[in-house]
């Protein structure tokens, strides 16, 4: 058997629209993995927000968090495949000193395990802890290591205004994506970082060819990874953007088992 590297989006793929895991989905990758395949998450979530999915399919394999800017073995600290790419935390502190010139509603600087916000009543979201010890106000005071990401908080119509300031201020080290929606926001990490470098490095350390590698998204936060596996699987309530760059769509979406069912046929699991 060659082993195959499977990078595995969260929101909107591997999890249902109620942000679950269903039973279709752990007995699947479970599967797979005791086969001897690589079953990685390759998510924008950080690592709290990801811990919980990830131990109850009961992985030990890496994970890939905030979209491709930290990449690491959870139960081995010390594992030379991973790595971390950080932001410098003074543009935090420039934009909070800009945060109503430029309407931006709520900054919050993510830690590896703490979030720093510059309002603490933060939105009800997957992405953001419940637990408000995890939370600690923004300022100089408190955020004293470089974050891993920021998330700009605010009203669509100032997107373009705070992008803008961003990229001409800082635009050589920093990559900067934004998502309508509900909860309108930007994410800023560092330049030149998205998914598939996390993948990369994953299949470089295990020498597994790109022919072996296969990635499932659903987001335009996808689009790389899926553009770099040998197999970049669109699931089928995926955005135009990334059903336009796919190799293969899911026959069914996320709240259907998609993503196990295409597993289950590709790998002869039945």
């Amino acid at each position: 058997m060659q082993q195959h590297l499977i990078a595995i989006d969260l929101d909107g793929t591997t999890l249902n629209d109620q942000s679950q895991l269903s039973e279709k989905t752990i007995e699947t990758l479970r599967k797979l993995d005791q086969l001897g395949h690589l079953v990685c998450i390759v998510t924008g979530r950080p690592y709290r927000n990801s811990r919980d999915i990830y131990r109850q399919i009961g992985l030990d394999n890496p994970i890939v968090n905030f979209n491709g800017a930290y990449c690491h073995y959870p139960s081995r600290p010390a594992w030379l495949g991973g790595y971390h790419y950080e932001l410098d935390k003074e543009i935090a502190f420039d934009l909070l000193t800009k945060q109503d010139e430029l309407g931006i509603d709520m900054i919050l600087a993510e830690g590896k395990e703490q979030l720093y916000s510059s309002n603490l009543n933060i939105p009800d979201s997957p992405f953001f802890p419940k637990d408000s010890n995890l939370i600690a106000s923004l300022n100089r005071k408190s955020l004293l290591d470089n974050p891993t990401a920021l998330t700009i908080l605010c009203a669509e119509s100032n997107m373009k205004v705070i992008e803008d300031r961003i990229i001409a201020h800082y635009g050589d080290s920093v990559s900067v994506r934004t998502w309508g929606g509900v909860l309108p926001l930007l994410e800023v990490i560092h330049a030149g970082i998205y998914k598939n470098r996390g993948v990369q490095a994953i299949a470089d350390f295990y020498h597994i060819p790109l022919q072996n590698i296969l990635a499932f998204g659903d987001e335009n936060n996808d689009l790389e990874m899926l553009q770099y596996a040998g197999l970049g699987v669109a699931m089928k309530n995926a955005v135009p953007e990334v059903l336009a760059v796919a190799d293969a769509v899911t026959d069914y979406t996320n709240d259907q088992d998609g993503l196990a069912l295409f597993l289950e046929e590709y790998f002869n699991l039945k």
